[in-house]
């Protein structure tokens, strides 16, 4: 039961128990909960200074209500045990920064490098507990930010398609016609063109279906500017996967800037100030090539055992169960 994200309810049910009870008895006196030296402050903080490695992972999980926790994790562990260097509630930088601070300096010199996305905080949180390590900005933040500026202008079009569509509904309605909106070659109106390119937009040409790349030509004929908002993203994904040091990367980025502003997309200059402000930390990437995945895995992992759980009624309890698979 320790080792396995199996909830007391699922067991209960195999042996025809009743869960609630099984749960409680494994609480209180089969588990050593009771003992568990993390108990009394578990659900503020919890640190396992023995999982420190050279390598390591910070970024932010929810468990109930919203309620943030900051993830410390080791890379070399592979999201199995080991895993969990510290978890705190909140993203505060000061409090991560005093309980990280718990770890012995010695061991917190060691580190080598550690992923993190772009918020300011886990920043600061890097840089003043683990001063000697390189800080790598995780490439798919960037990129979901380039991403995110393509969908805004999609998104703007699609209520440009709506307004209009209503407009001539009203006008129909007024001259006692029937509305027939104009119906594209794939069977797409409009709004459905729209609508149905979101996923499309996210992923690279090379991957388009047969239909997809119908319906790219036809949305980039109807919307030109979406398209180069489209290849200024791609563009930025390419420099990642194809540049293999540094100084190739720094050359490409320089290139891109300079296509986003010609552009004079609002969207993506806001892009391109946020990579200036961060480029040094960006290009670390092309260090070792690494990444947040597996975070960002391990967050998966939480709320796959938060379900089993059937939610997150007693934190303390739940931080215990989660400490024994991944400690």
């Amino acid at each position: 039961m320790d080792n396995h994200p199996v909830s007391c309810h699922q067991l209960g049910r195999f042996f025809q128990l009743d869960g609630k009870q099984l749960q409680q008895q494994y609480k209180h006196h089969i588990s050593d909960y009771p003992q568990w030296d993390q108990r009394d402050h578990a659900s503020e903080w919890m640190v396992f200074e023995q999982n420190m490695g050279p390598r390591l992972s910070i970024d932010e999980t929810a468990l109930s209500n919203d309620e943030l926790y900051t993830v410390v994790t080791n890379k070399a562990a592979k999201g199995q045990q080991g895993a969990i260097v510290a978890m705190i509630k909140g993203t505060q930088a000061e409090k991560v920064i005093e309980i990280l601070q718990r770890i012995p300096e010695r061991l917190r010199k060691k580190v080598e490098e550690v992923t993190l996305d772009m918020a300011a905080s886990m920043n600061l949180v890097v840089k003043r507990c683990f001063p000697h390590a390189h800080r790598v900005i995780d490439r798919f933040h960037v990129q979901q930010l380039a991403g995110e500026a393509v969908q805004e202008m999609r998104i703007k079009y699609r209520w440009e398609a709506l307004d209009q569509e209503n407009e001539q509904i009203s006008r129909a309605k007024q001259q006692q016609q029937t509305f027939q909106p104009e119906i594209l070659s794939n069977g797409d109106t409009l709004k459905q063109l729209l609508a149905r390119s979101r996923y499309l937009l996210f992923k690279h040409k090379s991957n388009w279906t047969p239909v997809q790349k119908t319906r790219a030509g036809l949305l980039f004929e109807r919307y030109p500017r979406l398209k180069q908002a489209y290849d200024l993203s791609i563009r930025l994904s390419d420099i990642f996967k194809l540049c293999t040091s540094k100084q190739q990367a720094f050359k490409r980025l320089a290139l891109w800037y300079n296509d986003v502003e010609a552009s004079a997309i609002d969207a993506f200059r806001t892009v391109s100030r946020s990579i200036q402000n961060h480029y040094l930390d960006i290009l670390n990437f092309f260090n070792n090539r690494s990444t947040n995945a597996s975070a960002e895995s391990f967050n998966a992992k939480i709320k796959a055992f938060r379900a089993s759980a059937r939610g997150v009624r007693d934190i303390s309890f739940f931080l215990f169960r989660l400490s024994k698979i991944y400690v």
